[in-house]
């Protein structure tokens, strides 16, 4: 059941690449980013295009491995394999690339990015509950304005940055909007789908084109819940999916979940509903961006309670039947959080629980496949 707003949003994803080269030729600096910490309201309040640089392809993984050990993370080969081969259409037009001290692999990759493209790294605190940590990230957070006014030649005072809080509050309420129509059992948007929009319209310059376009998918989605539309049954499974980021390219644990009956109705990870939320837009704009931003639940962060309270709200929302914990190979802080993830999903939900490593390959597909029948099986 292919929704008709679907051409639409590919067409709309072609033009983006004119509008980005028709913006950086009338003089507007384009801003690459790899982590959902980095504050790209202070972008937007610099004029200045921010876009998403995070590797989803399994392709440009064989040249960053010339490089970068073979047993590291696919996410981490695949950024430094679209630099290193220059396949990117949004890293070659991104004037700074920055990046965010996460795991330690993408802080090592990042010093050999630098010979790429003009670097600024984020110093992210790993701890989200102390007053120390949070003045540290405004610290950060205010280097980088001053970063991106030298870079963009443009100043960033509070009347724009309030302005750029304002229109990233609307994309992310759009979006979270977007996701919640699978609320309706069954759903009416396969996980595929969901995935696609939102990746695809995570790269628009035109924030307000992207907001209207997924305005009207949501409106097309909406008339197919009236008319209780929808490619699944209620009888089938519906599964949370959390972990890591996917993207188009790196979205076959979607495949094999939908291919093998089930329905992904939510993403939580950094792709998905780690970005609903609102930044205070009635707080100081910095201080606002620095607590919202930093209470980002990411596995990089110890303790990090957030994720397991955002995955419990998720559970209870969205219906959930079973949970999928998906973790790429050389992952170590989504691994060893898996563990605690597991035992939470089974001791306090009552739910059956699957955890996955892999990587981008399909090498390992059937094994894969065997091994979510058979997670299904106990579902049913």
């Amino acid at each position: 059941m292919k929704l008709n707003t679907m051409d639409k949003l590919n067409q709309a994803a072609e033009q983006n690449l004119m509008d980005i080269e028709n913006a950086k030729a009338s003089g507007r600096k384009v801003i690459g980013f790899y982590c959902l910490y980095t504050p790209m309201e202070l972008a937007v309040a610099a004029d200045a295009i921010p876009v998403p640089l995070c590797g989803t392809r399994n392709e440009p993984i064989a040249a960053a491995e010339e490089v970068l050990p073979r047993n590291f993370c696919p996410l981490i080969k695949s950024s430094f394999g679209f630099a290193a081969t220059d396949t990117c259409p949004y890293f070659r037009y991104s004037d700074l690339v920055i990046g965010d001290t996460t795991c330690d692999g993408k802080k090592k990759m990042f010093e050999l990015l630098s010979e790429y493209r003009p670097m600024h790294i984020l110093q992210l605190p790993q701890k989200q509950d102390t007053k120390k940590a949070l003045a540290f990230w405004r610290d950060e957070i205010e280097t980088f304005k001053a970063v991106l006014e030298k870079t963009t030649g443009n100043e960033i005072n509070n009347e724009k940055l309030a302005a750029a809080i304002r229109l990233m509050n609307k994309e992310r309420m759009t979006k979270k909007a977007l996701m919640d129509l699978a609320k309706t059992r069954p759903s009416p948007i396969s996980g595929m789908d969901l995935l696609t929009i939102m990746f695809r319209t995570g790269f628009f310059a035109d924030k307000p084109k992207g907001i209207a376009l997924i305005i009207e998918i949501i409106s097309e989605i909406i008339e197919r819940i009236s008319r209780e539309e929808s490619p699944f049954s209620i009888r089938t499974p519906r599964i949370l999916l959390t972990g890591v980021p996917v993207g188009l390219g790196s979205d076959k644990m979607v495949r094999v979940l939908e291919e093998s009956g089930a329905n992904v109705v939510c993403f939580e990870n950094c792709s998905g509903y780690k970005q609903a939320y609102t930044v205070d837009e009635e707080k100081e704009p910095l201080q606002a961006l620095a607590e919202q931003y930093l209470s980002i639940p990411c596995s990089v962060m110890s303790p990090n309670q957030g994720r397991f309270e955002l995955l419990s709200d998720m559970i209870r929302e969205f219906s959930i039947d079973g949970v999928v914990d998906l973790t790429w190979q050389g992952c170590h802080t989504y691994n060893v959080e898996a563990y605690s993830m597991g035992k939470f999903v089974k001791d306090k939900h009552g739910l059956p629980y699957l955890h996955l490593e892999t990587d981008y390959s399909e090498s390992d597909t059937g094994q894969l496949k065997i091994r979510v029948e058979a997670f299904l099986e106990i579902i049913r």
